[in-house]
């Protein structure tokens, strides 16, 4: 049973570890969401840490359900799997720029950056494995959503 779920497992950590990295390095500057003009629909901020913690576990067993399929398809899940490692960098990547260096415009445009990689991981994993594919349509859902967000944010506060 232990070698069944300790790929998801190590992948789950890892994600979340990833996640908790961006928490942890833009932890000082998160009151920001406070001070700002923010546009209709944005959520009370307690809400960010439980959306990215569902995400960042969706992510995780995506990715394992990839990894598992490594003998059958080694190259389809190597790209999957680099897309997701590159997903991920510009995951942590775009929470700088936002946070820490309130680069409005720049984090927008790096938004849409992660949004097509984001994509291009769905349509990676969906080559692997449809059901980690799907997995990852509310993470792109929410990165659509952020993404207005953070448009939005740079257009009132610049």
């Amino acid at each position: 049973m232990w070698q069944k779920i300790k790929p998801y497992l190590v992948s789950i950590v890892i994600a979340l570890g990833v996640g908790g990295l961006s928490a942890l390095l833009t932890r000082d500057n998160m009151d920001i969401y406070d001070d700002i003009v923010r546009p209709p629909l944005s959520p009370p901020s307690i809400l960010f840490p439980i959306v990215w913690t569902v995400l960042f576990i969706l992510m995780g067993i995506g990715a394992a359900i990839v990894f598992e399929n490594r003998k059958k398809e080694p190259e389809k899940v190597r790209n999957a799997l680099a897309l997701y490692v590159a997903n991920l960098i510009a995951n942590v990547t775009w929470s700088l720029l936002f946070f820490n260096n309130r680069a409005f415009l720049l984090s927008f445009l790096w938004i849409l950056v992660l949004w097509g990689i984001i994509l291009a991981m769905i349509v990676s994993f969906g080559k692997v494995s449809k059901t980690a594919a799907l997995l990852q349509i509310p993470y792109l859902l929410w990165v659509t959503f952020a993404a207005y967000l953070n448009l939005a944010i740079y257009l009132l506060n610049r």
